[in-house]
């Protein structure tokens, strides 16, 4: 009965226009006073769901990542890979994936790769003659990219809820964002055969390439650093993190000398204000999945799947469908943490590796990133584009063919997450 009234009041909440986080912290208190608890659990339960080791990594990388865009090195990784990549049809657009793989290997967000990436990638876009709905989808479809490579704060935060090995899950996330980055590349290319794309406008040469190539070593060594410290033991996810931000800080004051005290005290900022957010979303989200923890609802969510059927592929379809429709209407941080208890038990007990099962839960909620109406992907575009919604909408549609198809591969063959880890990690 609990969890019944807790969903109404969330329900009604969010269609008075209440911010998600403030819609789960209020109804979650409103049950908990009504049905007589001790008010001392409101702050035992957020204080206890922010005191987790693995969140410390959050905002340490968001500060990476903020750090490296003031530092204007995201800018070198791109005139790198405009180099590269560029001069193909449709080459801005390969370059905008390949620039979110890289760049993914510091941010660990979607949001943070289209903040950093999203306003250059567009406007190059516009200038070269791409239509804006070709680039707003692709600038939002290769951010996804970003919580799934490692370091990602989705797959972190999946692996504190569920309590599973952040390091292996962070792992994980290789190889499927190496699937998705290819079938973003190859739906470029069908769409640059059919209608006809730009190539990129830069001036090419061998010495050029190899000047770039040289002033961005050390922005590219970022994620090398990075993963081969997860890999090596040498470090957990926020060692790793702290190893990040020290990383940003000297490349940008050192090597490249372009970070200003102006630009520290912005990304610190920045920090700041995403770190507030991330972590009220998951203190507010923790009061919530507590009240439907004290009703029984993963256990009794457990039990139904199972007596639907014990078959992990089939219940991973069915996860599937469910996760694709909870991210078209809930936050991804919210949705992780109230769900991942209540999917992993069930999916354990089947079969399912909880690694396979992190990878497809972040990925299909980073598919709802781009779908109405809380995908936050479509709105910031939208804003840094100023194009109306529903021409971002349009251009995001033929982007989730590969998502989906990806998603398909992670579900359907598990070695795809779990073999790297299993591999790395003993």
């Amino acid at each position: 009965m609990m969890s019944l009234t807790v969903l109404l009041l969330f329900a009604l909440t969010m269609t008075m226009g209440v911010p998600i986080a403030f819609a789960m912290g209020v109804s979650a208190a409103t049950v908990i006073w009504w049905n007589d608890f001790p008010l001392t659990v409101l702050a035992q339960r957020t204080i206890n769901a922010l005191d987790s080791v693995p969140l410390l990594a959050v905002p340490m990388f968001i500060f990476a990542a903020a750090l490296f865009n003031a530092a204007g090195i995201t800018r070198h990784l791109f005139d790198l890979i405009r180099l590269a990549v560029g001069r193909i049809r449709g080459g801005l657009g390969h370059v905008t994936v390949l620039t979110n793989l890289v760049f993914s290997g510091i941010s660990g967000a979607a949001l943070a790769d289209i903040g950093a990436l999203g306003g250059t990638q567009i406007r190059m876009m516009r200038e070269q003659g791409y239509r804006d709905e070709f680039a707003a989808g692709i600038t939002m479809a290769a951010a996804t990219i970003g919580p799934i490579f490692p370091p990602s704060i989705p797959l972190i935060i999946f692996a504190a809820a569920a309590e599973v090995s952040a390091v292996k899950l962070l792992i994980a996330g290789a190889i499927p964002a190496l699937i998705i980055a290819a079938l973003l590349m190859l739906q470029i290319a069908v769409m640059a055969r059919m209608q006809n794309l730009p190539r990129d406008q830069i001036r090419f040469s061998w010495p050029i390439l190899g000047r770039t190539l040289l002033v961005s070593l050390p922005a590219l060594l970022a994620p090398v650093i990075l993963i081969g410290g997860l890999i090596s033991g040498l470090f957990g996810p926020t060692e790793v993190a702290g190893i990040c931000v020290l990383y940003a800080f000297l490349l940008g004051t050192l090597v490249y000398r372009e970070l200003t005290w102006r630009g520290l005290i912005d990304a610190a900022r920045e920090t700041v204000q995403s770190t507030a957010s991330v972590l009220f979303i998951v203190a507010s989200a923790a009061l919530f999945a507590w009240v439907l923890t004290i009703d029984r609802v993963p256990m009794l969510a457990s039990e139904f799947l199972l007596g639907l059927t014990q078959n992990p592929i089939l219940l991973l379809l069915m996860v599937n469908a469910i996760l694709l429709v909870v991210g078209m209407v809930l936050e991804s941080i919210a949705a992780i943490l109230i769900l991942a208890p209540i999917f992993t038990p069930a999916l354990m007990a089947a079969g399912v590796d909880p690694i396979q099962l992190g990878v497809v839960v972040v990925l299909n909620l980073m598919i709802g990133l781009l779908t109405p109406p809380v995908g936050m992907s479509l709105y910031m575009v939208s804003i840094m584009a100023r194009l109306p919604l529903q021409r971002v909408v349009a251009g995001a549609v033929p982007f989730l063919i590969p998502l989906v198809l990806a998603l398909l591969v992670v579900t359907l063959v598990p070695e795809v997450s779990t073999w790297l880890p299993g591999v790395l990690i003993k």
